[in-house]
């Protein structure tokens, strides 16, 4: 007789490992091709040791001279808090009863809640990955009607939870709100609520809940001044490259962010990030130059371009006209365990609303994503898409 128990049992051993692999490898490009790890995690931080620049030892000289000195290697520590990540679904009582004596029924009614959870978590994760860990999702204005125009709707869908911000991530309001409309053409987002708290033409930010708390992704590395517990001297030091070009691409300019990385890093790039536009304006250089730019497979199945070798990937959550360049070996992902249902004492994951028919159970997992090599990371901005 299908029950509370059979589900239960349903989500420890079949769901469970299902949404692990989707999440760990179809969440993104980048996510896909990052070690995770749970070396150099200490209680509720991961600390790291870099080596910065060279050390001394290394020298030619005479017969009877004295020998080179060997200088300690210059080491910095990163710091990181690990961040919580949740995702949680809902079982109502009148489900599981409609369900009893049909196991097809049954089936699929933790099939559409396993799915709805794991799009949610694709799409919150991947925008963390991409993000700047402060949950920003897009910026805009208020216009002369007291309506959110935003600038770019691209990664805003009804029914998101979202909350108000200013443009540095501080909180607007405490309200929580959710989208029931998007114009994509004008950039007007109507939100559930009280007015806003701005007015005319004010800068404002739409942000994810839990803002300020989520992973900080490549956007940190250069939306931020100081990271990883680091000084701001100390991390300018290490910081990446970030070079706006201002017009359309081409090979060369590809190529001399590549050689960028290389020479002031001794890395190079295997893997480069964009957005679709970013993709399509790629594509047609190659048209007007009479080529076809093949493509290649890389982990997660995924598909991408090729450009001497190293992948070029689109993800939804890349700016418009920008291209990132990384080595996705100084990336890794610090976890005190893979994703996880939350149990509690008795080892129960399903648990009742208080007040309402509803059962709940929530996937959690403590992570952050640690740029080992930050300088290592280049960015190419301002690009014409067309």
């Amino acid at each position: 007789m299908i029950n509370l128990q059979t589900a239960e049992n349903a989500l420890k051993t079949f769901y469970l490992d299902a949404v692990k692999d989707l999440l760990d490898t179809k969440t993104s490009p980048l996510l896909a091709m990052v070690e995770r790890t749970s070396e150099n995690v200490y209680g509720k931080e991961v600390k790291k040791a870099i080596r910065v620049g060279l050390s001394g030892g290394v020298a030619a000289g005479t017969e009877t001279g004295d020998l080179p000195k060997a200088d300690p290697s210059n080491y910095m520590q990163l710091t990181a808090p690990l961040k919580n990540l949740y995702g949680t679904i809902e079982i109502s009582d009148k489900a599981i009863r409609a369900s009893q004596g049909n196991e097809g029924a049954f089936v699929n009614l933790l099939n559409a809640e396993m799915d709805n959870l794991f799009r949610s978590a694709k799409y919150n994760f991947g925008r963390m990955i991409m993000g700047n860990g402060k949950g920003i999702i897009c910026y805009g204005k208020v216009d002369k009607n007291g309506k959110f125009v935003a600038n770019d709707t691209s990664a805003l869908h009804v029914g998101m939870g979202i909350v108000f911000t200013e443009t540095d991530g501080s909180p607007a309001d405490e309200e929580e709100r959710k989208i029931k409309s998007v114009d994509r053409e004008t950039g007007i987002v109507e939100v559930t609520g009280s007015e806003l708290p701005w007015a005319e033409n004010d800068e404002a930010a739409i942000s994810a809940l839990g803002c300020g708390e989520e992973i900080c992704g490549v956007q940190s590395l250069f939306d931020n001044e100081t990271l990883y517990g680091l000084t701001t001297e100390q991390y300018q030091s290490i910081a990446p490259k970030k070079v706006s070009l201002g017009s359309y691409i081409n090979w060369e300019d590809i190529q001399k962010m590549v050689d960028i990385v290389e020479e002031e890093c001794g890395t190079t790039p295997n893997l480069i990030i964009c957005g679709w536009g970013m993709r399509r304006a790629i594509v047609r250089h190659c048209m007007d130059m009479g080529m076809t730019l093949p493509t290649m497979q890389i982990e997660g199945g995924y598909t991408a371009l090729n450009f001497n070798g190293i992948p070029i990937v689109t993800d939804r959550f890349c700016p418009k006209g920008t291209l990132y360049f990384l080595n996705t070996n100084d990336i890794k992902l610090y976890q005190l365990g893979d994703w996880e249902w939350m149990e509690s004492d008795d080892g129960k994951i399903l648990h009742q609303v208080p007040g309402k028919p509803v059962y709940t159970a929530t996937l959690v997992k403590y992570a952050e994503l640690v740029f080992e090599r930050p300088n290592a990371v280049a960015c190419l901005t301002d690009i014409k898409e067309g």
